[in-house]
């Protein structure tokens, strides 16, 4: 069994940020999950492209508002508390924040916490950060 507290991980190196976002990784590769899971804080007023072409992702929103654009079809999808998103078909995605959110995410393969987002918005693919 694993048990871990969101608060014990937030100053560890399970804590990956940037200027804009958050993301606390409560599981990883190495935990043998089959899938990563992630609290990930996204700051109000920003915009962020992501296309997981490797991965596949759930989100739920725990807190905030923002919407999502599926950048193949243009359409536009209001993220609020009680929206879950899955990127199903590895869409290419603009995420935008108008107040900051609260997500709950997980991936499949299961990030490793190595991942940093390349200039297309993806993560490589698990192989090459294991």
């Amino acid at each position: 069994m694993i048990v871990r507290n969101f608060h014990d991980l937030k100053n560890t190196d399970r804590s990956v940020s940037d200027k804009h976002w958050n993301s606390v990784r409560m599981l990883l590769a190495d935990d043998g999950m089959g899938f990563s899971f992630h609290i990930t804080t996204i700051g109000g007023g920003t915009e962020h492209m992501f296309h997981y072409k490797h991965h596949f992702e759930s989100v739920y929103c725990i807190s905030g508002r923002g919407s999502i654009e599926d950048l193949a079809t243009g359409e536009v999808h209001p993220i609020s508390p009680g929206v879950m998103y899955a990127l199903d078909k590895h869409d290419k995605h603009v995420l935008r924040c108008e107040e900051t959110l609260v997500l709950a995410c997980c991936f499949n393969p299961p990030v490793t916490g190595r991942e940093v987002h390349r200039e297309d918005g993806s993560y490589a693919p698990a192989e090459e950060t294991a």
